[in-house]
C-alpha cells in the first residue's frame, strides 16, 4: 500500500493538482481569491497542455513513443535523486548573499519589472555559460538531446543542472536587491513560461504567436535555440524577455526557409537513456585523457564544446560564423 501511495503522490505532483485536491477536500474555495490559491490553480496548466499535445498527436497519427520516452525517464530518475537539492541551493544563496545587497526591493509592479529584467539577465548568464563552458554543457546537454520538440522536453534535465542554474540566478538577483518573495513569484512565472515555450508542432504548428514574436521569446524562438542548424547554434538564451539577447547580439528569429533540426551535433543515440544523460561526460573524459599535459586537460573542461587542443575547433561559434560567411558569399555572387 505504501508503494501505491507513493506512486499516487508522484502522479498528483506531476499533474500539479495537489492544491486543487486539498481545496476540494476542505470545501474552502476562498483560497482561489488569494495569491497562493491562484498560483495553485495555474500549476496544472503545463501538464494539461502536455496531455492535450499527446492526444492531438495520436489523433493525427503523429504520436511516436520515442519522442516522449526519454524525457519521462529522465523526469522519473531525477525525482529520486534531486528532489531537494535545488531548494537547498536557493535557500543557501538567499541566506548568504542577502546581507550584501546594496538595497532591497518590495513586491510592487515597478520592482517586479526591475526584478524580471535582473532575473532575465541572470538566466542569460547561466544559460550562456551552459553553452560556452564544456563542463556546464555536460549538465545542460541532456536538455538539448531530444530530437523532437514537445512539452515533455521541459522535464529533460541532468539532475545537477537546476542547482547550478539556481545558484547563479539566485545569487545575481539577491545581490541586485530582488526581495525573496518577489524572486519566488518571478521564478514561478518564468518557470511556467519556460515550460510552455517547449510546446511542439503537435499542439502549435506556428510558434511565433503573431506580434508577440517581436517583443518576447516565443516557442518559435526556443525551437531555434534547440536546433542544431548552423544558423541557429547558440542563440536565444533568454526565457521570456528578449532584452539581453538583443543587447548581446544572440537573438535569432526562426527563418522561413530553415526548418529547425533538433538535437545536438555529437553523434548519439537519442533513444538511449545512458547516452542522453551521461554521454557528454564520457566524451569530455575521453578528450581529457588524450590531451597532452595538465594545461590542455584543464582547458577541455572550461573551453566551449568543440574546442580542440589541435586548433581544429568545431565550436558553435566557429561553425555558425563559417555558415554565415558562406551564405553572405553566395548572396554576393547572386547579386553580381
Amino acid at each position: 500500500m505504501e508503494i501505491l501511495r507513493t506512486l499516487y503522490n508522484e502522479f498528483i505532483s506531476f499533474l500539479g493538482i495537489g492544491p486543487l485536491i486539498d481545496m476540494y477536500h476542505s470545501g474552502d474555495y476562498s483560497k482561489l481569491l488569494t495569491f497562493d490559491g491562484i498560483l495553485g490553480a495555474i500549476g496544472p496548466l503545463i501538464p494539461l497542455l502536455l496531455i492535450i499535445e499527446i492526444i492531438r498527436a495520436a489523433l493525427y497519427r503523429r504520436f511516436r513513443m520515442a519522442d516522449y520516452k526519454i524525457p519521462f525517464l529522465i523526469y522519473v530518475f531525477n525525482r529520486f535523486i534531486s528532489r531537494f537539492i535545488s531548494i537547498a541551493a536557493v535557500a543557501f544563496c538567499i541566506g548568504f548573499f542577502e546581507k550584501y545587497a546594496p538595497f532591497k526591493t518590495h513586491f510592487t509592479w515597478y520592482w517586479l519589472i526591475y526584478g524580471y529584467i535582473i532575473w532575465e539577465f541572470a538566466h542569460f548568464v547561466y544559460h550562456f555559460l551552459g553553452h560556452k563552458v564544456r563542463l556546464f554543457w555536460c549538465l545542460h546537454s541532456t536538455h538539448h538531446s531530444p530530437e523532437s520538440m514537445n512539452l515533455s522536453v521541459t522535464f529533460a534535465h541532468f539532475f545537477l543542472e537546476a542547482p547550478y542554474a539556481d545558484v547563479i540566478r539566485t545569487s545575481i538577483c539577491i545581490l541586485a536587491g530582488v526581495e525573496p518573495s518577489l524572486l519566488f513569484f518571478i521564478m514561478f512565472v518564468d518557470g511556467t513560461w519556460g515550460a510552455f515555450i517547449h510546446v511542439g508542432e503537435n499542439l502549435m504548428n506556428d510558434g511565433r504567436l503573431g506580434f508577440l514574436n517581436r517583443v518576447i521569446l516565443t516557442p518559435s524562438h526556443h525551437r531555434v535555440h534547440h536546433a542544431r542548424n548552423p544558423l541557429y547554434m547558440d542563440t536565444n538564451f533568454c526565457n521570456l524577455l528578449n532584452i539581453w539577447d538583443r543587447v548581446f547580439g544572440t537573438l535569432q528569429p526562426e527563418a522561413k526557409d530553415e526548418k529547425p533540426e533538433y538535437g545536438i551535433t555529437r553523434p548519439m543515440n537519442a533513444g538511449n537513456f545512458l547516452d542522453v544523460y551521461f554521454g557528454e561526460f564520457v566524451a569530455l573524459w575521453k578528450d581529457i585523457i588524450k590531451a597532452p599535459g595538465i594545461k590542455y586537460k584543464l582547458l577541455y573542461i572550461v573551453m566551449p564544446p568543440g574546442w580542440s587542443h589541435t586548433g581544429q575547433h568545431k565550436t558553435a561559434t566557429t561553425i555558425r560564423n563559417a555558415f554565415l560567411k558562406d551564405r553572405i558569399g553566395k548572396t554576393t555572387e547572386l547579386a553580381e
